[in-house]
């Protein structure tokens, strides 16, 4: 069978060749369909050339067959364009095709060498269930949609340059290696299949196609979200400058080996002074995961500023949230990231306080360590607790602590026979102060007081005397005051070690 010539035909109507086979080649090259384009079942034995082909209304390819090349280069489609359960068993190029109405491609199979480099959706990009079995670059390519992936197979390494609203790659399996460079995209990895490094990074220049920059029909912020790693194998995953502030981490596998590099964000907690009680309050700044907004956000109370979960949302418990602060922690101190490591230590420690399957005991310490050092890693608050007792230390010694006036040791003497003399040194006890407390809050009371507190945070002890209350105060302090010091030094470790 002889080629079948379309080249430059005007349809004013449908063209409708469903079930048809050509045996030879088809070329239908500038023509144009005033309707919609219909080839579903259609086999293509030999070349299928498009080429420049303009279809003012829907055009439909579903459950055909490419023998020989497919070219769709610089293909125009109005309406949507239905590639359904398509087999191209050799190359196919869609250069700077428009799908002015989206594209379906689920279930299609691209056997050979495909091309989609400046190729537009003006809607959703789908790509359900593809088996790209020889592919090695898709785009780059520009969706207004969502570019969805999910459940396609690539079995070859690849290279992914899309700028869309969305990428879902929900059970998409990589055989091989995989790069994406995106703009603008939020991305959707739940339970994806990644059998060899793959590796998803923001492009922040646009996207160029035959030398010339590839245009995004109006797409906002370049910025990449990913928005779940649930189900992920994250040992060959490498996530660079990439925002997190959206990404649901439970349940992802090896989230300890999990790679971010370049500039990456994280969800923060909430800003400004906030009433707890009736103290004024506020969050200490620190890199937090998107589940623990979800679950204060849920809470009853102090919920203010926490990001709330979708309505179809699972709100974790903190004991389900502790074990992913810890891998995230392992991840960043493998990495040698010590300050880094630090936030999610604090996340880590915040759901063990607030989890239910610890003993009220530990529970308590928690509460405490985390009042008075926020776990070793608030310097401020350490010191604030420091400055707070010493200076408490100081009023109780100079209104009860120190004796009105220092005791004077009395020596007696007496005749013991034989013409000696026994000579003993009484030092009476220290008389409690009993003026008015401000004949009490004198300079000398203060600098003597001082000089004792200080020498307690030292562990040193004044020599100084002491009445009742003095002696246990000064007791108390020797224990608390250098516990408080040690906290802080401890916290700014943590934050300056490499």
């Amino acid at each position: 069978m002889g080629e079948a010539l379309f080249e430059e035909a005007k349809f004013s109507n449908d063209a409708v060749f469903d079930g048809v086979r050509f045996g030879g080649g088809a070329w239908f090259k500038g023509a144009e369909i005033e309707g919609d384009a219909q080839f579903n079942g259609v086999e293509f034995d030999g070349e299928a050339l498009f080429e420049g082909a303009c279809v003012v209304g829907r055009a439909s390819f579903e459950q055909a067959t490419f023998g020989g090349s497919a070219w769709f280069v610089r293909t125009e489609v109005a309406a949507t364009a239905v590639f359904g359960g398509v087999k191209f068993r050799a190359e196919a190029s869609f250069i700077g095709a428009r799908f002015r109405g989206g594209a379906w491609f689920g279930g299609a199979e691209f056997c050979g060498d495909t091309w989609f480099r400046g190729t537009e959706f003006h809607g959703n990009a789908s790509f359900l269930k593809v088996n790209f079995e020889r592919v090695t670059t898709v785009g780059p390519l520009v969706s207004t949609g969502t570019l969805d992936l999910s459940e396609a197979v690539f079995g070859a390494a690849v290279t992914i340059e899309a700028a869309a609203n969305a990428v879902h790659c929900r059970r998409t399996r990589w055989v091989s290696t995989a790069a994406l460079r995106l703009r603008h995209a939020a991305v959707d990895l739940s339970d994806a299949v990644l059998e060899h490094p793959v590796s998803i990074a923001a492009r922040s220049r646009l996207f160029t196609a035959d030398g010339e920059a590839v245009g995004e029909l109006g797409l906002d912020s370049p910025r990449v979200r990913v928005l779940s790693l649930r189900g992920v194998d994250a040992a060959h995953l490498v996530l660079t400058d990439i925002d997190l502030t959206d990404c649901r981490f439970a349940g992802t596998i090896h989230l300890d080996q999990l790679r971010l590099e370049g500039l990456y964000t994280l969800a923060g907690v909430p800003h400004g002074l906030r009433r707890h009680r009736v103290l004024p309050v506020r969050w200490t700044p620190r890199r937090t995961l998107a589940e623990e907004h979800h679950w204060r956000a849920a809470r009853s109370a102090d919920s203010a500023g926490w990001i709330p979960p979708l309505e179809a949302e699972e709100v974790l418990e903190p004991a389900a949230l502790a074990p992913v602060y810890r891998q995230l922690r392992k991840s960043f101190e493998d990495a040698k990231h010590e300050p880094g490591a630090a936030d999610f230590y604090y996340g880590e420690m915040e759901m063990r306080r607030h989890a239910d399957d610890i003993p009220w005991a530990e529970r308590s310490l928690l509460t405490a360590y985390w009042a008075l050092s926020g776990y070793g890693l608030r310097a401020s608050r350490a010191l604030t607790r420091l400055l707070a007792t010493m200076t408490v230390t100081v009023l109780v010694m100079m209104l009860w602590g120190l004796p009105a006036h220092d005791p004077r040791p009395t020596s007696l003497g007496a005749f013991t026979g034989h013409h000696r003399i026994a000579i003993a040194t009484v030092a009476p006890d220290p008389a409690n102060p009993n003026g008015p407390y401000h004949e009490r809050l004198s300079g000398e009371r203060f600098d003597k007081s001082l000089r004792l507190v200080i020498n307690s945070v030292v562990f040193r002890s004044s020599g100084q005397n002491l009445t009742t209350v003095g002696t246990y105060s000064e007791m108390a302090s020797r224990i608390t005051e250098p516990i408080l010091l040690g906290l802080a030094l401890l916290a700014i470790r943590n934050r300056v070690k490499r």
